[in-house]
């Protein structure tokens, strides 16, 4: 049987040597939801993100996908850290998409894309190559196949990674502030495209600072500061009414 929450967080807690960076963060995302992380530079909204897939580890707390430990099972109260091959293979199911890109410099378009999932879920190359190019034409760069990352633009690089995120075919996709690397005027192609998968019902998390994309395409939106979540609530209540003066305060600072 399936969780009842696709991403359940309960009191997780993470330092960095003596800096706690988050304080107890509790949250639920719902399959086929948005969700967007607002807050000002040093939150914890990124950490918290890297802790869902296990980049970082937690301190303290629990942290299920789809009603699994990412990176850790339970032995009676503790929970114990995985391999790394178990690891990997729960990371498989949770795409996520970078502030910078991270796509292999040496390797096409096409090749990036189809890397993961040949290695690391062993599929035929025929079928991923086939679901890699009908993804490029999804995010309108079906021309690039060939390309290597340098001959792209920064929003054609982004597209391109969330390709190669979905062609792994993930259950939740990630996303790390993922337009605040581009120029302004290639901003609009990513987000266009981050809007087809909420309309297809994919299941987000979306760390941003673009107030327009929360408020029309996320369910729930999360106002964190200092590494507590401040606000939270459906996007027209968080981001238009908002109840706390730090929230106020942040909204006055961005828009």
């Amino acid at each position: 049987m399936s969780a009842p929450h696709l991403v359940e967080a309960r009191q997780v807690h993470k330092h960095f040597g003596r800096l706690e960076v988050l304080k107890g963060i509790n949250l639920t995302v719902e399959r086929g939801e948005v969700t967007c992380l607002l807050g000002p530079s040093g939150s914890g909204k990124s950490t918290f993100l890297r802790c869902i897939n296990h980049l970082e580890k937690i301190d303290g707390g629990e942290l299920l996908v789809d009603g699994q430990h990412v990176g850790y099972q339970r032995k009676g109260n503790k929970l114990y850290e995985l391999s790394d091959a178990r690891i990997s293979r729960h990371r498989a199911e949770i795409g996520m998409v970078f502030q910078r890109f991270n796509l292999f410099p040496h390797l096409t378009v096409l090749e990036n894309i189809t890397l993961a999932p040949t290695k690391v879920l062993n599929q035929g190359s025929s079928v991923v190559v086939a679901r890699a190019l009908a993804l490029l034409d999804r995010v309108g760069l079906a021309d690039k196949a060939g390309s290597y990352p340098s001959q792209l633009s920064g929003g054609q690089q982004q597209r391109v990674a969330i390709a190669r995120a979905l062609c792994m075919e993930p259950k939740l996709l990630l996303f790390d502030e993922p337009t605040s690397a581009l120029d302004p005027e290639l901003v609009g192609d990513v987000l266009d495209v981050m809007k087809s998968l909420a309309n297809d019902g994919m299941t987000m998390i979306v760390v941003t600072h673009e107030i327009g994309f929360a408020r029309e395409v996320a369910d729930t939106a999360y106002f964190m500061d200092h590494g507590v979540i401040v606000e939270s609530g459906k996007p027209q209540d968080v981001l238009v009414n908002p109840r706390t003066d730090r929230l106020r305060e942040f909204l006055g600072q961005v828009l």
